[in-house]
């Protein structure tokens, strides 16, 4: 009898919760597909990372400023902000699977979809987050994939390419030149 009250007291929350479970699927574009579509693509230092509650819902995002290193696409000043959803507000935190987090000094190459007056957010999540990774002087970022076909792990061709050489890969790529062959590009995510 108690077990039979307990299962139908288990059902009845699991059903409520039910009702206020989302979830978020982010269709991989290719990353020619991105680069056409990004309004904005530019490499970046994270100089501010503030998190605020947007909405009727009062959810979190945070809203980055990055202090534009590279302006590869459609950027023009000095820097560049953009939203991502999550954050701290208070003894409150929100993450989201897939979404990008920020801190202050993160380098960045980032592409951005969204106009005005919106805020812009990064394509696909963190599709559209490739982060540099300095070792002394030295600078990579991971790089997109050249070759037709499927991806093979341990490809030589995926080998990381300074944030100049990446840069010129995008811009090639908007240009009509170099990049007809790309395929998908492979984030590293934090």
């Amino acid at each position: 009898m108690i077990f039979r009250n307990v299962l139908a007291a288990w059902s009845v929350v699991m059903v409520v919760m039910s009702g206020s479970l989302s979830a978020t699927t982010v269709v991989p574009a290719d990353f020619a597909q991105m680069a056409r579509e990004s309004e904005v693509i530019v490499h970046g230092r994270v100089v501010a990372v503030d998190a605020r509650l947007v909405g009727a819902r009062r959810t979190i995002e945070s809203v980055v400023t990055l202090e534009i290193v590279d302006p590869i696409k459609g950027a023009t000043g000095e820097q560049t902000v953009f939203r991502v959803p999550g954050g701290r507000v208070g003894r409150y935190r929100r993450v989201m699977s897939g979404a990008p987090e920020f801190n202050r000094g993160d380098e960045v190459i980032v592409f951005l979809k969204g106009r005005a007056p919106s805020l812009p957010t990064p394509y696909g999540l963190s599709q559209g987050v490739y982060r540099v990774a300095r070792r002394g002087a030295a600078a990579t970022v991971s790089a997109p994939v050249l070759a037709d076909g499927p991806v093979t792990r341990g490809d030589p061709s995926r080998r990381p390419l300074s944030p100049s050489a990446f840069a010129s890969q995008v811009r090639a790529l908007l240009s009509g030149g170099d990049g007809q062959n790309v395929r998908r590009a492979i984030p590293r995510s934090r």
